[in-house]
């Protein structure tokens, strides 16, 4: 019942935002006084802006800049399944461009999109072939394809990395690190002629046993039927996944905001100030953090509840009991594939050393070809996005990755 009351006041409000999308478009606002007419077209707008989308924003790279210069970019699907699509920024390179390492950017499966590795993708195009993992919305993904699970997202893990071939790195963001380090595993095991050329972990949960941080106690406050029965629901209709058991994106949401519900009010009231007062580029700032962060992802019941029992209640991987379809999980099984784990100093969602565990699980990787990194002044964000990114960790995945060329 919890989706269809959230679906029913949604569909209500609906032409409430319509209209004040309409009212903050047509007024007059290019006066400099706070006229009526500019306060009500402010309103209008903010007001407008208040609602959760469920489609996948624009990634919006047109360009890289390559050896100095600007090239265009475009997006194409590579490979398309059901509940994800491996996307490939295609840059438009001179003739005689040399060739550079094939990177598969793995995104979590989350309560937003891939979209929120934009900045990531955007600096890692500068010297690499950039592919994504496009993780499509669960209620827009009929029954007929079935469910999606833990053992799934390993299978499309080891499917994308095979299209894309041997010599291909990966780099996973957060939540996906135990999953890329699994199907890596897999893939060792079975001496797969693409298993990847470097793994790089960026803030994971590979053992949420170390330092466990809010998130981790809250994983572990209530048992994994407790998430089941007060945190699943059904698809409502019109959508094509009618019916579907999903975790509701809506709901993370939910519980990210009221944990700085404060700050968010205050977006919104700054945001007002700034159309009223006519720094329109400030007011644009706010609103294309807000854009992204209130579309929501919603995930399959089964990947999300398997993903909060194996990863975060009963540490299957760090404890040797982790099973891809039957067969056990041993990172040991790696040896060819180099390997580099990235945490931040100030990181409150994967604790530092969680990320770091997964070194010692790979002991059969030569040391030589290992690398840890610790970025102090950041939290868990700021891994893989924003200055400290772009100049200080960046640097580090490309000289380990070109390295190995």
């Amino acid at each position: 019942m919890l989706y269809q009351a959230y679906q029913l006041q949604s569909d209500l409000l609906s032409p409430m935002r319509m209209l004040a999308q309409a009212l903050g478009n047509s007024l007059w606002f290019e006066d400099t006084d706070r006229s009526p007419l500019r306060a009500w077209s402010a309103a209008g707008t903010v007001f407008s802006r208040m609602r959760l989308t469920h489609s996948r924003p624009a990634y919006g790279i047109d360009q890289a800049i390559v050896e100095g210069v600007a090239v265009p970019v475009t997006e194409e699907i590579t490979l398309k399944k059901p509940f994800g699509s491996l996307l490939h920024f295609k840059r438009a390179l001179q003739p005689h461009t040399p060739a550079q390492p094939r990177m598969l950017l793995v995104a979590p499966l989350s309560g937003h999109f891939a979209t929120l590795l934009r900045d990531t993708a955007r600096t890692l195009l500068r010297d690499h072939d950039v592919y994504i993992t496009d993780w499509h919305n669960a209620r827009d993904v009929g029954l007929k394809h079935g469910a999606f699970g833990l053992d799934d997202y390993i299978a499309y893990m080891i499917e994308f990395i095979a299209t894309l071939g041997p010599g291909t790195h990966v780099m996973a963001v957060c939540q996906p690190c135990v999953a890329a380090l699994a199907a890596t595993a897999i893939m060792a095991e079975d001496d797969h002629p693409a298993q990847p050329a470097s793994l790089t972990l960026m803030a994971g949960p590979v053992d949420c046993r170390v330092n466990p941080s809010g998130v981790n106690t809250l994983a572990t406050s209530k048992p994994i039927e407790w998430f089941e029965q007060n945190l699943i629901s059904h698809v409502p209709l019109p959508h094509a996944g009618f019916m579907r058991r999903v975790y509701p994106g809506f709901v993370q949401l939910t519980a990210f905001m009221s944990m700085n519900l404060e700050r968010h009010k205050q977006q919104y009231k700054d945001m007002y100030k700034y159309l009223l007062e006519g720094e329109i580029e400030k007011a644009e700032t706010i609103r294309l953090f807000y854009d992204e962060y209130l579309a929501v992802n919603d995930l399959p019941a089964e990947f999300y509840l398997e993903t909060v029992e194996k990863v975060f209640q009963t540490y299957d991987l760090p404890l040797g009991k982790l099973t891809y379809r039957g067969r056990k999980v041993d990172p040991k099984a790696i040896r060819r594939t180099a390997l580099m784990t990235v945490e931040g100093e100030r990181d409150d969602i994967c604790s530092v050393g969680q990320t770091l565990a997964a070194q010692d699980m790979c002991s059969n990787v030569r040391p030589y070809r290992k690398t840890h990194h610790v970025q102090t002044g950041v939290g868990h964000y700021g891994v893989f996005s924003g200055r400290r990114w772009n100049q200080e960790i960046y640097p580090r995945v490309r000289d380990m990755v070109y390295a190995l060329a």
